[in-house]
């Protein structure tokens, strides 16, 4: 393999990652929230706060409900019962493009880029919505849309400077590794300049070394006012990063507190090793 497609360490953490000053920062609510699939609930009554500046968990095994959770959040699914509050606003029948509009950005489980695109032209993808040259402009070449794809490149090329990626800008996305590829994700969530950023297992299959950097980087957006919600199996990894964890079983709330309590509750035990 090239030596340039060989996994890296990244060595600088994204300054600077905040949404824009017209987009304040929002604290994300969930109350009551419920989802029922043919009268069965996949998951029922809960309620969460993730504040905006702060990193929150939502952990559980599988099945309990997590990615559900989340796609209620993000509009995928609708909700049976309940609210989602962001930011104060009632956001609950709100489609996904409408919430993304919002300033609520996600990466997802299983890894969806375009494979055959460059690095650069995946992360560009996020920072679409802030483009403001027309269709037309663009299509006929004018000066102020030429200078507004500079403009965005270059953004693009100072994120993928931060996770130490610059040098892949042009490389295929689907020919790197899988923990590359995983940082594209996350950049092209960041590019959309998010108030509240969804993690969806960000480190699985990554080992300690990778998964460390990208709580650094975690840490770093949400310093920058980023409500974050982190949902990940990897235990030492949320209760290193989180302030405050919420635990799911069988689509239920069954403890939340600060990693030390939660990690001492023994339904939270029980409920990940059994009685």
């Amino acid at each position: 393999m090239h030596s340039a497609l060989r996994e890296r360490p990244v060595v600088r953490a994204p300054a600077h990652l905040s949404p824009p000053a017209a987009a304040a920062p929002a604290t994300l609510e969930l109350e009551g929230v419920a989802r029922h699939f043919g009268g069965v609930p996949a998951v029922d009554g809960v309620s969460l706060r993730a504040p905006a500046g702060q990193i929150t968990g939502l952990i559980g095994p599988n099945g309990a409900g997590k990615t559900t959770v989340v796609n209620l959040i993000t509009g995928i699914l609708h909700l049976t019962h309940g609210r989602v509050v962001l930011g104060g606003e009632d956001v609950s029948r709100l489609e996904a493009p409408q919430l993304a509009r919002c300033g609520v950005a996600r990466t997802f489980q299983n890894i969806r880029l375009v494979p055959d695109a460059s690095v650069l032209d995946n992360v560009l993808v996020g920072f679409h919505r802030h483009e403001t040259s027309g269709a037309m402009a663009n299509l006929l070449g004018l000066p102020s849309a030429r200078a507004e794809s500079r403009r965005l490149k270059a953004q693009v090329m100072a994120l993928l400077e931060r996770f130490g990626m610059a040098d892949l800008a042009q490389h295929r996305a689907g020919a790197l590794s899988y923990g590359h590829q995983r940082r594209i994700e996350m950049m092209r969530a960041l590019a959309t300049r998010p108030r509240l950023l969804l993690l969806d297992e960000p480190v699985a299959g990554m080992n300690d070394a990778e998964a460390q950097s990208l709580a650094h980087i975690f840490r770093g957006v949400a310093d920058e006012g980023v409500a974050v919600l982190l949902i990940e199996h990897n235990m030492r990894f949320v209760m290193a990063l989180c302030t405050h964890i919420y635990v799911l079983a069988s689509g239920r709330l069954i403890a939340e507190g600060g990693p030390d309590a939660v990690g001492r509750d023994p339904r939270v035990v029980e409920a990940y090793l059994g009685t």
